[in-house]
């Protein structure tokens, strides 16, 4: 699975989904995406839990294609429980990905910091 595919689910599906009582103006860093790739990635159940919601972002992009909404939606309620289980690190993260260019060198080394977790998935 591609981690830009399951990133945007994620940031498309969770994020929207989680409480945000307002924007942060604290920008994302290479070094915050270190910081929970190696938090997800030392707790065995962190792990599983990431890699569920990978397997729910292929499902829900599937769904999406089909014009399916109410399974979208179950399924997006499903990922928003398991991220609560990724730690309130990992949901920062995401919120402040979602103001920046995925497409800028920050952005491009973010993403890449990030495939460390979609490695864990494929083993």
């Amino acid at each position: 699975m591609k981690l830009v595919s399951t990133l945007a689910t994620l940031l498309l599906t969770v994020v929207p989904v989680c409480a945000q009582p307002q924007r942060s103006t604290i920008k994302v860093t290479k070094t915050d995406a270190e910081k929970v790739v190696k938090m997800i990635g030392a707790d065995k159940a962190k792990t599983q839990s990431y890699c569920d919601m990978a397997k729910l972002s292929a499902q829900i992009d599937e769904a999406d294609q089909k014009k399916d909404q109410k399974k979208v939606e179950d399924l997006s309620q499903q990922m928003d429980a398991m991220s609560d289980k990724l730690g309130p690190e990992f949901i920062s993260l995401m919120n402040r990905m979602q103001e920046m260019d995925p497409n800028s060198k920050e952005g491009k080394e973010i993403t890449a910091t990030l495939e460390g977790l979609d490695k864990v998935c494929a083993r």
